[in-house]
């Protein structure tokens, strides 16, 4: 059933640019949000250690948000699926982005700090503490969106696919 899906929705080159764009924009901004890629004064990465767990878990959420929102977009386009069904690859890869990105790491947590204050100090902590759990949440939430995106796929669009991936009769 996946396997079928997946042929069918990356039969297109579109859903691949798709994936491909979203992947390398949300991969690049989640490395820069957790300050394992800079740009300036120049252009470096690094990769301690103790913070390769968090890299794999970057690019997990990354490649199943790519995913998730095309084959989102693959149902709006082909099936014509009502809101509330395409609503959940959107929302669940919203929210996946959401909880995914540790916006305490970097640049951004100081500017949310200075903007609201002891507020802003107390929930970045919270999410410095818990970014491992948080990134796992993220990637449980998508890969229930996946599924649920592939069930409404196949229900909607009933075309077998032989080894070659020609549409059956």
């Amino acid at each position: 059933m996946h396997k079928q899906t997946l042929k069918l929705v990356y039969s297109d080159i579109s859903s691949w640019i798709i994936s491909a764009s979203l992947f390398s924009i949300l991969f690049i901004f989640m490395l820069s949000a957790r300050d394992f890629l800079f740009f300036e004064p120049f252009f470096a990465f690094q990769l301690p250690v103790d913070w390769i767990l968090s890299f794999v878990l970057i690019i997990i959420v990354s490649g199943l948000v790519a995913l998730v929102t095309s084959l989102a977009v693959f149902q709006m386009r082909t099936i014509k699926a009502n809101s509330k069904k395409t609503g959940t690859g959107i929302v669940g890869s919203v929210i996946g982005v959401g909880a995914g990105i540790c916006t305490s790491c970097g640049q951004i947590g100081f500017t949310i700090i200075s903007t609201f204050g002891v507020a802003g100090a107390t929930s970045l902590s919270f999410l410095t503490e818990y970014e491992i759990p948080i990134r796992l949440l993220a990637i449980a939430i998508l890969s229930g969106t996946y599924f649920v995106m592939i069930k409404g796929i196949t229900k909607g669009c009933k075309v077998n696919l032989n080894n070659d991936g020609m549409i059956n009769p």
